[in-house]
């Protein structure tokens, strides 16, 4: 037990770095945007009123003292950490003066479903198919769905959403190509709400599933293809083992510690295919928010939903970094 919380104390230090190094590269990146809310704002209450050059400047001042742009890039660092160690990012610019945060918080479920469904789903089933494909390997319909995912699996996440906008929004417009619900429906805890919001997420959910079935399945696949050379699988079938014994307990479950790795290196992937994805389908989560912010040059709202996503990612790979001593027991936690 002492080992083990060795090696979770070294996990945080890890975690604590990642999140340091990703949170400044953000900060440093959003700043060297070309693009200044401050100037936005400006040029559009210029274009309703006639002003003098004078009055321009002092608002222009008045916009940068208000959003504390006006002060040394330093100090702006240290109170962006002062910030984000209570989580007030500060007002969103675009959308003043109402917290970044809350803006988040409103998108972020709308992410966090998309992600569940692309992780979960993709990952239990591509890694079930994959399996009985490697174990099986005379079977026919594995092998067709083998080819699809060998077809499938190259493609980016943004072609796949828009192949699936063109086929079911203009072929054949069955299914909604964009938004969250239905703008006739309210929102709350209802059945015609719940049912919008599920129908609406029909097409990014299928396009990151069809994707990310493809990454999977081909990785169990060729991880079980090696592991049923191995003796003590065929000692075990020359054993009189049953064939469903031997496929879940002598060989997916030492091939799914390796995708399990893979899992955690891919995390970053999946995350941006979503935000990607999103902004594709108008999908109201985070990804359609962190366009508007970069449009609009709200460096707050950009280094919110950027740091938010830094965390996640990271607290994500370790939980898994935590999860993986208990399925292999050749990783040394002392």
């Amino acid at each position: 037990m002492k080992g083990y919380l060795t090696f979770v104390f070294k996990r945080l230090l890890q975690l604590a770095a990642a999140v340091f190094a990703g949170t400044s590269l953000a900060f440093f990146i959003a700043k060297l945007s070309p693009i200044s809310a401050v100037e936005n704002i400006v040029a559009r209450v210029t274009n309703l009123s006639s002003m003098s050059p004078t009055a321009i400047a002092s608002l222009r001042a008045t916009y940068e003292e208000l959003f504390g742009v006006n002060v040394p890039l330093l100090e702006q660092y240290l109170s962006f950490w002062g910030r984000l160690a209570t989580g007030d990012f500060g007002p969103s610019l675009i959308a003043y003066p109402t917290p970044a945060m809350d803006l988040i918080m409103l998108a972020l479920p709308w992410t966090a479903g998309l992600l569940m469904v692309s992780i979960v789903f993709t990952f239990i089933v591509g890694n079930i198919l994959g399996g009985l494909a490697g174990y099986y390997q005379n079977s026919r319909v594995l092998k067709g769905v083998g080819i699809v995912a060998i077809g499938i699996q190259p493609i980016p996440y943004y072609i796949v959403a828009f192949l699936m906008v063109i086929i079911f929004g203009y072929l054949w417009p069955v299914l909604p190509i964009s938004g969250g619900f239905a703008m006739n429906v309210r929102p709350g805890w209802s059945l015609p709400y719940i049912m919008s919001v599920l129908h609406h997420a029909i097409l990014p959910s299928l396009s990151l599933v069809l994707t990310g079935l493809g990454l999977w399945f081909l990785g169990m696949r060729s991880l079980v293809s090696n592991i049923i050379t191995e003796d003590y699988v065929t000692y075990a079938e020359l054993g009189g083992v049953k064939q469903g014994r031997i496929v879940s307990a002598y060989v997916m479950r030492n091939a799914v510690v390796p995708q399990l790795t893979a899992l955690a290196m891919a995390l970053g992937q999946i995350f941006s295919g979503t935000i990607i994805t999103e902004q594709v389908f108008s999908y109201p989560g985070l990804g359609t928010l962190l366009i508007r912010a970069v449009n609009g040059g709200d460096t707050t709202l950009v280094l919110a939903v950027s740091c938010i996503s830094v965390i996640a990612v990271a607290t994500a790979i370790f939980v898994i970094d935590l999860i993986h001593p208990f399925l292999d027991p050749r990783v040394r936690v002392s």
